[in-house]
Formats: C-alpha cells, sequence, structure tokens
C-alpha cells in the first residue's frame, strides 16, 4: 500500500480494557475512580507532612516528596479519561489531546526513574561516605538536582513526542490500551519512517529506565555488602531498616517492569487483554502503595504523624473541658 505524508485522523478512540462486557463497565469506571482518589489523597497527604513538618525537612524525605508529586501528576493525567470511558462511554480523545497525554505519561515515567537514582544514591553516600553525606546531600542539592530531572526530562521528552508526530497517521485511530502511549500511537502511524521513530524512541526508553536501574542495583548491592561487613547487630538492622522502604519502592517500579520486557524478550507475547492488565497494574498500584510504605515502614513519617495526632486529641480535649467549665 502506498502512503501519503499527510495525516488524514483528527482523533483517537481508546478502547480501555479489550475483553470487558458493558456490563461491568459501572463496576470497574467506580474502582477506578476509587483508585484515583487514593492515589491523590495519599500522594498529596504525604506531600503536605512533608511539607509541614520541620522535622521532616531532610534530603530522605524532599526525594519522597516529587515521588509523591509524581504519582499525582501520573494518576491525573491518565485516569480521568479512562474513568469517562466507562462512566459515560467517552472513547474518543483528540489529536492533540492524545499525544500531550503519551508526552506527560512517558516524561512522567522516566521522571520517576531519575528520582529513584537520586534515592539510590542518597543511601549510598549515607553509608559508604557517612563524613560526606551532610555536606554533599543537603536539602538544596537535592532540591536543585530533584528539579533538574524535572525540567530536563520535560524538555528531552518534547523531542520525542515531536519526532512521533513527523510521522503520518492515515486510516487507523483505534488505540488498544487505557491511555495514549508511544507503541500504541506510532503503531498506528504510515509510511515508511515507522521503525526509524520506534527504535529511537526504544533507546531513549532504554536510556531513561535502565540506565539508572543500573546505578541503582550496584547502589543497593554495596549497601547489602556493607551490612554483611558491619559487627554490630543494631547497626546492620538500623541500616536495613532505613534502606528497606526505598528498596521496596523501587521493587514496585522496576519489577513489573522489567519482568514484562524479559518475558517480550523470551518470546512470550502477552494477550492483548492481559498487557493491558499488566500495564494499568504496574504503573497504578506503586502510586497506591507508597504512602502507605511512607506512613509505616519510615519511623520520622510515622513519628511526625502520631506526634501531631496526639497533639491533636490533647487540644479537643482541652477544647472540650473548657466548654464544660463554661457550662
Amino acid at each position: 500500500m502506498k502512503y501519503t505524508n499527510v495525516t488524514t485522523i483528527k482523533d483517537f478512540i481508546i478502547t480501555g480494557f479489550p475483553g470487558l462486557t458493558s456490563e461491568y463497565y459501572g463496576p470497574v469506571s467506580v474502582l477506578l475512580l476509587l483508585i484515583f482518589l487514593a492515589i491523590v489523597i495519599g500522594n498529596a497527604f504525604i506531600s503536605a507532612v512533608i511539607m509541614f513538618e520541620r522535622t521532616l525537612h531532610k534530603p530522605t524525605y524532599l526525594i519522597f516528596f516529587h515521588l509523591a508529586m509524581t504519582d499525582i501528576v501520573f494518576s491525573t493525567v491518565t485516569l480521568p479519561k479512562v474513568i469517562a470511558r466507562y462512566w459515560w462511554n467517552d472513547m474518543i480523545t483528540s489529536f492533540g489531546t492524545c499525544f500531550a497525554q503519551m508526552y506527560f505519561v512517558h516524561a512522567l515515567g522516566a521522571i520517576h526513574s531519575l528520582i529513584l537514582l537520586i534515592m539510590a544514591l542518597d543511601r549510598f553516600v549515607a553509608i559508604w561516605l557517612p563524613f560526606r553525606y551532610p555536606v554533599t546531600f543537603t536539602n538544596k542539592t537535592v532540591s536543585i538536582a530533584c528539579s533538574a530531572c524535572w525540567v530536563i526530562t520535560f524538555i528531552r521528552m518534547l523531542g520525542v513526542v515531536l519526532h512521533a508526530l513527523t510521522l503520518p497517521y492515515c486510516d487507523q485511530n483505534i488505540i488498544t490500551q487505557c491511555y495514549c502511549d508511544h507503541i500504541s500511537i506510532t503503531k498506528l502511524g504510515c509510511g515508511e519512517n515507522v521503525a526509524y521513530v520506534k527504535n529511537v524512541a526504544l533507546g531513549m526508553a532504554l536510556l531513561g529506565l535502565l540506565g539508572p536501574l543500573s546505578f541503582i542495583i550496584f547502589s543497593y548491592f554495596s549497601i547489602i555488602v556493607a551490612v554483611l561487613k558491619m559487627s554490630h547487630t543494631e547497626g546492620r538492622y538500623k541500616v536495613l531498616s532505613t534502606c528497606a522502604p526505598q528498596i521496596f519502592i523501587t521493587c514496585l517500579y522496576y519489577v513489573p517492569r522489567c519482568f514484562v520486557y524479559i518475558a517480550n524478550n523470551l518470546g512470550y507475547r502477552f494477550g492483548t487483554d492481559a498487557r493491558v492488565v499488566i500495564t494499568m497494574m504496574y504503573s497504578l498500584i506503586p502510586a497506591v502503595v507508597n504512602p502507605i510504605i511512607y506512613c509505616f515502614k519510615t519511623k520520622d513519617i510515622k513519628k511526625a504523624l502520631i506526634r501531631r495526632f496526639k497533639k491533636r486529641k490533647v487540644s479537643i480535649a482541652i477544647a472540650s473541658n473548657h466548654k464544660e467549665n463554661i457550662k
């Protein structure tokens, strides 16, 4: 077939979960809405605690703040549209809106990966270079590093999106996914450059995800080695209790993605339904679980919340006693 270099489609149709029958549209939309609220409220709560609790104004918790923000923005970019797809059967997304969503989806994924890299570097320096840590990892340097991750990634990802826009989109506009992503969009492109655009984007994705992952693995492996060399059990426990939340958060983000990547390279192909469900699970579950990890597995945040809760109870008790005395 001979293609022209002219884009003829004006919008895309997002199918969502392909095998889902209409009788389940209501429950699925409610479930997705609850997930959306859990992500936004949970991560906004953690962000507020870190912002207003002065004892948490430390490099590690500033990193948690940026991770929470990526989760909030990612869910806001992706979930409202798929909720509308099942709530109001709104399947149509304009051409420009779909590309904008693709831009934010991939940019936020890369930003999250880089911030996880900073988190691993934070623990690496704290354990292997403890005397250099207070000088190297200050609130200012961490804020600059995390802000740079946002700015540089947004600029870099703009090139990926503009490259995808160079393709003509002729006669196919059905996206078998819950949101617009690079693979789903570019496979609808026509012309001779489709493979080239896909390969460039794949290279950028591997650089943005596997590059940080390599150092993250090295960092936490080095930390485990340092723990094994410690002679005191108390010191081991302290290091592990400090690093365990970070390791768990990193595993939640990377393990499912690596599993899908390895499975595909070993020749195992997921069905369309399974692929969409797996993508949604590894995109959303970490964002739901992370605030729970921050609250219950991070000692300083847990102490700050308990202290705030006790102060609240005391103030309520004082207020009620004052009212009784007045009466």
